[in-house]
């Protein structure tokens, strides 16, 4: 059995839609006030392009945890 956690950073866009970025093997210790923080940076700056425009609100930070079983 493996299992892999990732950080989600869901954001909308001016149009109106969910933007999620994926980010692999966070630290463990990865606090709200971290996320928030850096989520508001991608905002500020306008780091991405997205089809439906810029990405104009930070929605939610999420930790998403994926079990693999190898049957054999």
């Amino acid at each position: 059995m493996k299992s892999d956690t990732d950080l989600e950073l869901v954001f909308k866009n001016a149009a109106g839609k969910k933007v999620v970025l994926n980010v692999e093997e966070p630290k463990s210790t990865v606090t709200k006030a971290e996320i928030d923080a850096a989520m508001q940076v991608v905002v500020t700056n306008n780091i991405f392009a997205t089809t439906g425009g810029d990405i104009v609100e930070a929605v939610e930070g999420r930790m998403r945890t994926t079990t693999t079983n190898t049957i054999e």
